[in-house]
């Protein structure tokens, strides 16, 4: 990605960043895509249905309410992701197998870490507009991850 998110907002400082609160775990510090958004609560159900499915270079962005009880991604669902053509996830939560999400090619920034996994009750909320870290996030705007930050940028808008 040659995009830095510095850049971007430097030229448009109108555009949504992140505040905070975000730690890079993959093995990939810069990725990009098309945002398609999750909203789930200490429950990864429809997280794995969409990273095992067909990502077309997007990035998952989940809402997972800040929970730090439980682990919404871990190894084998950045796998899925990697492998179904995600670029990466963003997850406001927690994330586990921390070791060998960093190995993997695949971004994936979260909160924390927590080894407990999640329930799998099949709750959650596809592709509404969530609000997150300081920033509104919309399904189709596009997201740029650096190591300085997260940037989205409105669908549509040239750069």
């Amino acid at each position: 990605m040659s995009i830095k998110t510095a850049d971007l907002l430097d030229a448009h400082p109108e555009f949504e960043a992140c505040t905070s609160g975000l730690t890079h775990f993959g093995g990939v510090r810069r990725f990009a895509g098309t945002v398609a958004t999750l909203q789930c609560f200490e429950d990864n159900s429809l997280i794995r249905e969409a990273l095992r499915s067909p990502g077309f270079g997007r990035v998952l962005v989940v809402d997972g309410g800040a929970s730090l009880r439980c682990a919404l991604v871990g190894d084998v669902l950045a796998a899925a992701g990697r492998d179904s053509g995600w670029a990466g996830v963003i997850v406001n939560g927690c994330v586990r197998d921390s070791v060998v999400l960093g190995e993997l090619a695949f971004g994936v920034m979260a909160l924390g870490v927590q080894p407990r996994r999640s329930e799998k009750r099949g709750q959650g909320v596809r592709d509404g507009v969530l609000e997150l870290f300081g920033a509104r996030v919309r399904p189709n705007d596009m997201v740029y991850v650096d190591e300085d930050g997260v940037v989205f940028v409105p669908q549509g808008v040239a750069i």
